[in-house]
């Protein structure tokens, strides 16, 4: 049984997604956070897009009998846990590689939802994804690190000022 599928409802929900992800990481910035708006971005669009997935492979095989393509969709997702956390390095106090795996968790979204049949969704988390990848680390790099250095800035010359204590 094959459901119409609404897809600007799907495509307003995975914007929202990215946009409040996106929200999320800029604050985590502005704090001196090392995860920030791609990584939340990604993680955001990942979890609505397997939510999405999801429902709709319910809704399209409902009447099949002893058949649950959700199982193996579960599995896919711990399994590219496994492999996304191996990707998350910290050398030197500075963590590097979040911001791929998140990346490929969002591809892995992509796989599925592809493997279900749900083309026109994947290629729309893939633009998402590439706006993600662009967009958002023009913004996060030109914008929110630059403030965020001259925040920590302003912090070490008020402590050089009070003879190393900060207030």
């Amino acid at each position: 049984m094959l459901t119409l599928i609404n897809y600007p409802d799907i495509f307003i929900g995975l914007l929202l997604a990215v946009l409040f992800g996106a929200i999320l990481g800029v604050e985590r910035n502005l704090a001196g956070k090392m995860a920030g708006m791609r990584t939340y971005a990604l993680v955001s669009l990942g979890s609505a897009l397997f939510v999405d997935v999801s429902r709709l492979v319910i809704a399209q095989s409902a009447s099949a009998a002893n058949y649950d393509p959700l199982r193996v969709a579960s599995q896919i997702v711990v399994g590219i846990g496994f492999i996304g956390a191996g990707l998350v390095v910290l050398r030197g106090g500075h963590l590097t590689g979040i911001t791929t795996a998140a990346g490929i968790w969002v591809a892995s979204g992509v796989g599925m939802a592809c493997g279900f049949g749900l083309y026109t969704l994947a290629l729309f988390a893939v633009g998402l994804s590439l706006v993600i990848f662009t967009v958002l680390w023009i913004i996060e790099h030109d914008y929110v690190q630059r403030n965020l250095a001259r925040k920590l800035g302003r912090i070490k010359e008020t402590e050089e000022a009070n003879g190393g204590e900060s207030k």
